[in-house]
């Protein structure tokens, strides 16, 4: 039988945890049904599904109980908003169990559930008017007769008001409403230290490379061969795993970018190599957002009245400027965050080869991320050594700092050219 956590790769103590949790909801609804905790209230919702859950096995964390929100943290591919839905499963599954097959478990997961409410930001950050909105459409009774889920993908986006207004429902929340927060880390820099304390943390760490491997062969079907290459390079990112294994373009600009030591022979060289980075992850990010853009607009355009040849539909046109304007608006953001997702993927691969060199340097026993350019990389270890790779390796990082601290990506990259050419 099929399971809704079959996704979450390499991460059995988190799932072990989200099992129980799911189990006191299941718990919890029953003796609501029944009767008696029909009246709690939803600041009682932690300590009554403690008592209705089952007991935990010896030597297994206590109060691993059912509560109302909770923030689902860990590094770029570990799964965490794959965690946040196969969760958000369990709570709708019949059995209680994220069986994977009964209706709950299934629209939840192809994202149809009327019950679950996703956010995923297209833009740079999350606004206070898009979480208001979320929050009193959460704040309703379950149709479905279960829960009715939060999912917030990137809590780290939430802008300061939109923080405090999904912090207020966090502290007020509805008897059958369940909040889940993805973010890197419980940091204050990525979530409110008052909303980090009032939700449960579940800690997911980035899959081996084995687990990545055995999930693309026995899900997707790809080779043995392939799939140990992909999880291998990816460094442990799923979704990047399965992209180089079944996407020849995404292979190839992984290529380039891994030629980028060998071309930094200079200082136009190295601003070269720079704008070539920069174009090329505006064109992946191009390719990506023009066919959902255009689909949009075309949706946009026949709702408001275009083609309609009825009385008023050329004024209805024309006062539609303001909601094609605030259309054109958020497609921005969302293309120059796809940009910048882009050029952070294409950062992670420069800093792989970076670590291979520094790791061959020192001669540690480890395996080289990048297998088809350790001799590039063992070739740069001999020439640099291991303080002249640190310090390429630590460029790279701080150009992923500074850009996701908003400084212009062309300029991050320029400088870090530089470095990395000088060392």
């Amino acid at each position: 039988m099929p399971d809704a956590f079959a996704d979450l790769v390499g991460q059995d103590e988190a799932v072990d945890t989200l099992r129980r949790a799911a189990a006191s909801a299941a718990a919890l609804l029953r003796a609501s049904a029944a009767g008696p905790a029909a009246a709690a209230e939803p600041d009682e919702l932690d300590a009554l599904a403690e008592a209705a859950a089952e007991p935990a096995a010896p030597g297994r964390e206590p109060g691993a109980g059912m509560t109302h929100a909770w923030i689902f943290t860990g590094p770029p591919g570990s799964g965490r908003s794959v965690a946040a839905r196969a969760f958000a499963a369990a709570l709708q599954c019949v059995h209680g169990t994220g069986c994977g097959a009964c209706p709950g478990c299934h629209t939840t997961l192809t994202g149809t559930h009327a019950d679950v409410r996703l956010v995923v930001p297209e833009g740079l950050s999350i606004g206070v008017n898009e979480m208001r909105a979320l929050v009193l459409r959460a704040a309703s009774t379950p149709s479905g007769g279960r829960w009715q889920v939060v999912i917030v993908e990137d809590a780290d986006r939430l802008t300061e008001a939109a923080g405090n207004a999904l912090l207020k429902a966090i502290e007020e929340p509805p008897p059958r409403t369940v909040f889940l927060l993805c973010a890197p880390s419980t940091h204050p820099d990525d979530i409110s230290v008052t909303i980090r304390s009032r939700c449960r943390v579940v800690p997911l760490r980035q899959p081996s490379a084995a687990a990545v491997a055995e999930v693309l062969v026995r899900r997707d079907g790809i080779a043995p061969d392939v799939a140990e290459w992909a999880a291998a390079a990816a460094q442990g990112h799923v979704g990047r795993a399965r992209r180089l294994a079944r996407d020849p373009e995404a292979r190839q600009r992984r290529d380039a970018v891994l030629a980028v030591p060998r071309r930094l022979t200079g200082v136009g060289a190295a601003f070269d190599a720079a704008s070539a980075l920069i174009e090329a992850a505006e064109a992946e990010a191009a390719a990506s957002v023009t066919e959902i853009d255009e689909a949009e607009r075309a949706a946009l355009q026949t709702a408001l009245g275009a083609g309609g040849t009825g009385r008023g539909a050329a004024g209805a046109m024309r006062g539609a400027a303001g909601q094609l304007k605030d259309l054109e608006k958020r497609q921005k953001s969302r293309a120059t965050r796809a940009q910048r997702d882009a050029l952070d993927r294409a950062l992670v691969d420069l800093a792989g080869f970076y670590r291979d060199a520094l790791t061959m340097a020192l001669r540690a026993p480890v395996a080289p991320v990048h297998t088809d350019t350790a001799a590039l990389a063992g070739a740069g270890a001999q020439k640099w050594d291991a303080e002249g790779a640190l310090r390429r390796l630590e460029a790279v990082l701080e150009c992923r700092a500074a850009i996701e601290a908003n400084v212009k990506p062309r300029i991050a990259v320029e400088a870090m050219m530089l470095a990395l050419w000088k060392g």
